[in-house]
Protein backbone atom coordinates (compact mmCIF):
# COMPACT_ATOMS: atom_id res chain seq x y z
CA UNK A 1 0.00 0.00 0.00
CA UNK A 2 1.33 3.48 -1.12
CA UNK A 3 0.87 6.04 1.56
CA UNK A 4 0.81 9.69 0.41
CA UNK A 5 0.68 12.54 2.93
CA UNK A 6 -1.03 15.42 2.05
CA UNK A 7 -0.45 19.14 2.86
CA UNK A 8 -2.93 20.95 1.57
CA UNK A 9 -2.50 22.33 -1.51
CA UNK A 10 -2.28 19.57 -2.82
CA UNK A 11 1.15 19.30 -5.35
CA UNK A 12 0.36 17.72 -8.83
CA UNK A 13 3.34 14.62 -8.21
CA UNK A 14 0.87 13.59 -5.48
CA UNK A 15 -1.76 12.88 -7.52
CA UNK A 16 -2.80 9.06 -8.05
CA UNK A 17 -2.07 8.22 -11.93
CA UNK A 18 -4.62 5.44 -12.64
CA UNK A 19 -8.09 4.93 -11.82
CA UNK A 20 -9.65 4.42 -8.45
CA UNK A 21 -12.54 3.75 -6.09
CA UNK A 22 -11.67 5.75 -2.85
CA UNK A 23 -13.51 5.43 0.54
CA UNK A 24 -13.68 8.90 2.73
CA UNK A 25 -13.84 9.50 6.38
CA UNK A 26 -11.63 9.62 9.38
CA UNK A 27 -12.00 5.56 10.42
CA UNK A 28 -10.84 5.86 13.67
CA UNK A 29 -11.26 2.50 15.03
CA UNK A 30 -12.09 0.46 11.88
CA UNK A 31 -15.00 -0.45 13.56
CA UNK A 32 -18.11 -2.92 12.18
CA UNK A 33 -19.20 0.70 10.46
CA UNK A 34 -16.22 1.23 8.56
CA UNK A 35 -16.01 -2.76 7.94
CA UNK A 36 -19.50 -2.50 5.54
CA UNK A 37 -17.99 0.52 4.10
CA UNK A 38 -15.04 -0.98 2.91
CA UNK A 39 -16.65 -4.23 1.67
CA UNK A 40 -18.62 -2.06 -0.58
CA UNK A 41 -15.69 -0.45 -2.00
CA UNK A 42 -13.85 -4.26 -2.11
CA UNK A 43 -16.84 -5.18 -4.49
CA UNK A 44 -17.18 -2.03 -6.28
CA UNK A 45 -13.43 -1.87 -7.30
CA UNK A 46 -13.22 -5.59 -8.26
CA UNK A 47 -16.47 -4.90 -10.22
CA UNK A 48 -15.00 -2.14 -12.24
CA UNK A 49 -11.61 -2.93 -12.02
CA UNK A 50 -9.94 -0.08 -9.93
CA UNK A 51 -7.61 0.16 -7.85
CA UNK A 52 -8.71 0.33 -3.97
CA UNK A 53 -7.90 3.99 -2.11
CA UNK A 54 -8.47 5.42 1.31
CA UNK A 55 -8.91 9.19 2.01
CA UNK A 56 -8.35 9.97 5.51
CA UNK A 57 -7.33 12.88 7.99
CA UNK A 58 -5.24 13.41 10.92
CA UNK A 59 -5.50 15.10 13.02
CA UNK A 60 -9.31 14.71 14.12
CA UNK A 61 -11.19 17.56 12.70
CA UNK A 62 -12.38 18.83 15.69
CA UNK A 63 -8.83 19.74 16.89
CA UNK A 64 -9.24 22.80 14.32
CA UNK A 65 -13.25 23.10 13.93
CA UNK A 66 -14.39 22.40 17.50
CA UNK A 67 -11.38 23.02 19.63
CA UNK A 68 -13.27 23.14 22.84
CA UNK A 69 -14.10 19.77 22.36
CA UNK A 70 -11.24 18.25 20.39
CA UNK A 71 -9.97 14.61 19.82
CA UNK A 72 -6.69 13.94 20.82
CA UNK A 73 -6.82 10.27 22.36
CA UNK A 74 -8.19 7.36 19.04
CA UNK A 75 -8.92 3.94 19.47
CA UNK A 76 -6.54 3.65 16.56
CA UNK A 77 -3.56 6.46 16.35
CA UNK A 78 -2.82 6.97 12.66
CA UNK A 79 0.02 4.41 12.65
CA UNK A 80 -2.11 1.78 13.59
CA UNK A 81 -4.81 3.01 11.59
CA UNK A 82 -2.63 2.24 8.27
CA UNK A 83 -1.76 -1.31 9.47
CA UNK A 84 -4.87 -2.25 9.62
CA UNK A 85 -5.98 -0.59 6.49
CA UNK A 86 -3.07 -2.19 5.16
CA UNK A 87 -4.62 -5.65 6.11
CA UNK A 88 -7.84 -4.43 4.10
CA UNK A 89 -5.82 -4.77 0.45
CA UNK A 90 -5.55 -0.99 0.08
CA UNK A 91 -3.66 0.43 -2.93
CA UNK A 92 -3.18 4.03 -1.74
CA UNK A 93 -3.93 5.18 1.28
CA UNK A 94 -4.11 9.28 1.62
CA UNK A 95 -3.48 10.83 4.84
CA UNK A 96 -4.75 14.54 4.61
CA UNK A 97 -3.57 17.35 6.77
CA UNK A 98 -6.41 18.74 8.48
CA UNK A 99 -5.67 22.64 9.04
CA UNK A 100 -7.33 25.54 8.97
CA UNK A 101 -6.31 26.40 5.55
CA UNK A 102 -7.38 22.73 4.56
CA UNK A 103 -10.74 23.69 6.14
CA UNK A 104 -11.09 26.50 4.57
CA UNK A 105 -11.83 24.76 0.92
CA UNK A 106 -14.62 25.06 -0.53
CA UNK A 107 -17.14 21.83 -1.43
CA UNK A 108 -16.34 21.94 -5.29
CA UNK A 109 -12.53 22.72 -4.85
CA UNK A 110 -12.25 19.70 -2.78
CA UNK A 111 -14.01 18.09 -5.60
CA UNK A 112 -12.14 18.83 -8.51
CA UNK A 113 -8.67 18.94 -6.63
CA UNK A 114 -8.62 15.78 -4.31
CA UNK A 115 -11.06 13.20 -6.31
CA UNK A 116 -11.31 14.32 -9.81
CA UNK A 117 -7.66 15.30 -10.30
CA UNK A 118 -7.13 11.38 -8.06
CA UNK A 119 -8.72 10.18 -10.80
CA UNK A 120 -11.76 9.19 -8.93
CA UNK A 121 -14.48 6.89 -10.64
CA UNK A 122 -16.62 5.98 -7.10
CA UNK A 123 -16.93 7.66 -4.13
CA UNK A 124 -17.73 5.57 -1.19
CA UNK A 125 -18.71 7.03 2.16
CA UNK A 126 -20.87 6.86 4.97
CA UNK A 127 -23.94 8.62 5.25
CA UNK A 128 -23.13 10.87 7.75
CA UNK A 129 -20.14 12.07 5.93
CA UNK A 130 -19.55 15.66 4.62
CA UNK A 131 -16.59 17.93 3.70
CA UNK A 132 -15.60 21.29 2.33
CA UNK A 133 -15.96 24.77 4.40
CA UNK A 134 -18.55 24.60 7.24
CA UNK A 135 -19.17 20.80 6.70
CA UNK A 136 -21.54 22.35 3.07
CA UNK A 137 -20.12 18.86 0.91
CA UNK A 138 -22.13 15.52 1.53
CA UNK A 139 -22.75 12.46 -1.18
CA UNK A 140 -25.85 14.04 -2.42
CA UNK A 141 -24.12 17.31 -3.72
CA UNK A 142 -20.97 15.63 -4.71
CA UNK A 143 -23.31 13.54 -7.10
CA UNK A 144 -24.99 16.24 -8.41
CA UNK A 145 -22.03 18.27 -8.87
CA UNK A 146 -19.48 15.40 -11.03
CA UNK A 147 -21.59 13.27 -12.74
CA UNK A 148 -18.61 11.09 -13.92
CA UNK A 149 -18.01 9.69 -10.22
CA UNK A 150 -20.42 7.20 -9.41
CA UNK A 151 -21.72 7.77 -5.34
CA UNK A 152 -22.18 5.26 -3.18
CA UNK A 153 -23.47 5.93 0.08
CA UNK A 154 -22.86 3.89 2.91
CA UNK A 155 -26.22 3.82 5.94
CA UNK A 156 -26.25 3.08 9.28
CA UNK A 157 -25.16 0.11 11.23
CA UNK A 158 -26.88 -0.93 14.03
CA UNK A 159 -25.83 -3.34 16.26
CA UNK A 160 -28.49 -4.53 19.17
CA UNK A 161 -30.56 -1.71 18.09
CA UNK A 162 -27.83 1.34 18.18
CA UNK A 163 -25.54 2.54 16.00
CA UNK A 164 -22.04 1.79 15.22
CA UNK A 165 -20.03 4.58 15.91
CA UNK A 166 -16.66 6.05 16.93
CA UNK A 167 -18.14 8.09 19.35
CA UNK A 168 -20.60 5.41 20.81
CA UNK A 169 -17.67 2.94 21.16
CA UNK A 170 -15.13 5.75 23.16
CA UNK A 171 -18.00 6.44 25.30
CA UNK A 172 -18.52 2.34 26.68
CA UNK A 173 -14.59 2.46 27.01
CA UNK A 174 -14.42 5.01 29.02
CA UNK A 175 -17.54 3.81 31.16
CA UNK A 176 -16.45 0.32 31.56
CA UNK A 177 -18.56 -1.55 28.82
CA UNK A 178 -15.63 -2.98 27.68
CA UNK A 179 -17.92 -5.85 26.26
CA UNK A 180 -20.49 -3.50 24.09
CA UNK A 181 -16.71 -1.66 22.78
CA UNK A 182 -15.29 -5.35 21.84
CA UNK A 183 -18.58 -6.06 19.75
CA UNK A 184 -18.93 -3.08 18.10
CA UNK A 185 -15.46 -2.73 17.02
CA UNK A 186 -15.31 -6.53 15.76
CA UNK A 187 -11.73 -6.98 17.37
CA UNK A 188 -10.85 -6.56 21.04
CA UNK A 189 -9.91 -3.27 21.84
CA UNK A 190 -5.81 -3.35 22.05
CA UNK A 191 -3.17 -0.83 22.96
CA UNK A 192 0.72 -0.62 22.09
CA UNK A 193 3.72 0.62 23.99
CA UNK A 194 6.60 0.07 25.98
CA UNK A 195 7.47 -1.80 29.26
CA UNK A 196 9.25 1.12 31.40
CA UNK A 197 10.53 1.17 35.87
CA UNK A 198 7.78 2.00 37.43
CA UNK A 199 7.60 2.23 41.45
CA UNK A 200 8.20 -1.69 41.53
CA UNK A 201 5.24 -1.72 44.76
CA UNK A 202 3.62 -4.71 43.46
CA UNK A 203 6.72 -6.77 44.36
CA UNK A 204 7.02 -5.89 47.51
CA UNK A 205 3.45 -7.68 47.80
CA UNK A 206 3.64 -10.44 45.75
CA UNK A 207 2.32 -9.07 42.37
CA UNK A 208 4.77 -7.30 40.38
CA UNK A 209 3.47 -5.85 37.90
CA UNK A 210 5.37 -4.70 33.95
CA UNK A 211 4.32 -0.59 33.47
CA UNK A 212 3.44 0.26 30.27
CA UNK A 213 4.27 3.30 28.68
CA UNK A 214 1.91 4.48 25.59
CA UNK A 215 3.83 4.78 22.32
CA UNK A 216 0.85 7.04 20.89
CA UNK A 217 -2.32 8.92 22.03
CA UNK A 218 -4.42 6.15 22.56
CA UNK A 219 -7.63 5.99 24.40
CA UNK A 220 -7.52 4.51 27.68
CA UNK A 221 -10.44 2.21 28.81
CA UNK A 222 -11.87 4.03 32.44
CA UNK A 223 -9.72 3.09 35.63
CA UNK A 224 -10.30 -0.18 36.67
CA UNK A 225 -9.60 -3.95 36.72
CA UNK A 226 -8.90 -5.47 33.27
CA UNK A 227 -8.66 -9.35 32.29
CA UNK A 228 -5.86 -8.77 29.27
CA UNK A 229 -3.41 -10.25 27.23
CA UNK A 230 0.40 -9.64 26.57
CA UNK A 231 2.09 -9.72 22.88
CA UNK A 232 5.67 -9.43 22.92
CA UNK A 233 8.91 -10.16 21.61
CA UNK A 234 9.80 -11.12 17.62
CA UNK A 235 7.46 -14.47 17.74
CA UNK A 236 4.72 -11.98 18.74
CA UNK A 237 4.24 -14.88 21.80
CA UNK A 238 0.86 -13.98 23.88
CA UNK A 239 0.90 -13.70 27.35
CA UNK A 240 -2.00 -13.55 30.04
CA UNK A 241 -2.13 -10.94 32.87
CA UNK A 242 -4.60 -8.98 35.29
CA UNK A 243 -4.02 -4.99 34.70
CA UNK A 244 -4.86 -2.01 36.95
CA UNK A 245 -5.49 1.37 34.88
CA UNK A 246 -5.35 4.21 37.42
CA UNK A 247 -3.75 6.02 40.18
CA UNK A 248 -3.05 3.22 42.86
CA UNK A 249 -5.31 5.40 45.32
CA UNK A 250 -4.23 3.02 47.99
CA UNK A 251 -0.29 4.52 47.82
CA UNK A 252 -1.27 8.16 46.09
CA UNK A 253 -3.75 11.06 47.37
CA UNK A 254 -2.86 12.74 43.93
CA UNK A 255 -1.17 10.58 41.57
CA UNK A 256 -0.69 13.14 38.67
CA UNK A 257 -0.89 10.64 35.96
CA UNK A 258 -2.69 7.16 34.80
CA UNK A 259 -0.69 4.39 34.91
CA UNK A 260 -1.01 0.74 33.02
CA UNK A 261 0.52 -2.15 35.16
CA UNK A 262 0.15 -6.04 34.34
CA UNK A 263 0.96 -8.96 36.33
CA UNK A 264 1.52 -11.50 33.76
CA UNK A 265 0.58 -15.25 35.14
CA UNK A 266 3.66 -17.51 35.76
CA UNK A 267 6.05 -15.24 34.67
CA UNK A 268 9.66 -13.99 36.19
CA UNK A 269 11.68 -12.18 33.42
CA UNK A 270 13.55 -8.63 32.87
CA UNK A 271 11.40 -7.25 30.08
CA UNK A 272 11.66 -3.58 30.40
CA UNK A 273 12.57 -1.70 27.19
CA UNK A 274 10.29 -4.89 25.25
CA UNK A 275 7.68 -3.29 22.90
CA UNK A 276 3.84 -4.77 23.42
CA UNK A 277 0.47 -4.53 22.57
CA UNK A 278 -2.19 -5.33 25.42
CA UNK A 279 -5.46 -6.60 24.51
CA UNK A 280 -8.33 -5.35 26.55
CA UNK A 281 -10.26 -8.64 27.08
CA UNK A 282 -12.86 -8.26 30.14
CA UNK A 283 -13.04 -5.77 32.74
CA UNK A 284 -13.42 -7.00 35.96
CA UNK A 285 -14.05 -3.73 38.55
CA UNK A 286 -13.43 -0.08 39.11
CA UNK A 287 -10.35 1.12 41.14
CA UNK A 288 -10.74 1.30 44.60
CA UNK A 289 -8.76 2.63 47.73
CA UNK A 290 -8.83 -0.15 50.04
CA UNK A 291 -7.59 0.54 53.99
CA UNK A 292 -4.34 -0.97 54.03
CA UNK A 293 -2.35 -3.88 52.29
CA UNK A 294 -4.02 -6.89 53.29
CA UNK A 295 -7.21 -5.81 52.27
CA UNK A 296 -5.73 -4.91 49.22
CA UNK A 297 -3.52 -8.10 47.93
CA UNK A 298 -6.92 -10.20 49.12
CA UNK A 299 -8.73 -8.54 46.38
CA UNK A 300 -5.93 -8.45 43.77
CA UNK A 301 -5.86 -12.40 44.82
CA UNK A 302 -9.52 -12.42 43.38
CA UNK A 303 -8.96 -10.42 40.43
CA UNK A 304 -6.02 -12.67 39.47
CA UNK A 305 -8.35 -15.72 39.97
CA UNK A 306 -10.80 -13.92 38.12
CA UNK A 307 -8.88 -12.64 35.17
CA UNK A 308 -7.51 -16.56 34.86
CA UNK A 309 -10.95 -18.07 34.51
CA UNK A 310 -12.43 -15.46 31.82
CA UNK A 311 -9.28 -15.30 29.61
CA UNK A 312 -9.07 -19.86 29.82
CA UNK A 313 -12.56 -19.30 27.91
CA UNK A 314 -11.15 -16.57 25.53
CA UNK A 315 -8.66 -18.87 24.42
CA UNK A 316 -10.11 -21.94 24.26
CA UNK A 317 -13.08 -20.44 22.07
CA UNK A 318 -11.14 -18.35 20.01
CA UNK A 319 -7.69 -20.05 18.38
CA UNK A 320 -5.66 -16.99 17.30
CA UNK A 321 -5.12 -16.03 20.80
CA UNK A 322 -3.46 -19.20 21.99
CA UNK A 323 -0.06 -19.09 23.19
Amino acid sequence: MQVIEITHPIQKEQYIQEDIAIALGFFDGLHRGHQALFNQLDTVAQSRGLKKAVMTFDPHPSVVLNPKQKRTTYLTPLDDKIALLREQGIDYCLVVNFSSRFAEVPPDRFIQEYLVNNHVQVVVAGFDFTFGKYGKGNMAMLQEYCEEIECITVGKQDLNGEKISTTAIRQALKKGHLAAANEALGYRYQVKGTVVQGEKRGRTIGFPTANIQLSDDYLLPTKGVYAVSLTMGAGHKVYRGVCNVGVKPTFHDDLPQIVIEVNIFDFDEDIYGERVTVTWHHYIRPEMKFDGIDPLVAQINQDKERAKYLLAVDFEDDVSYNI
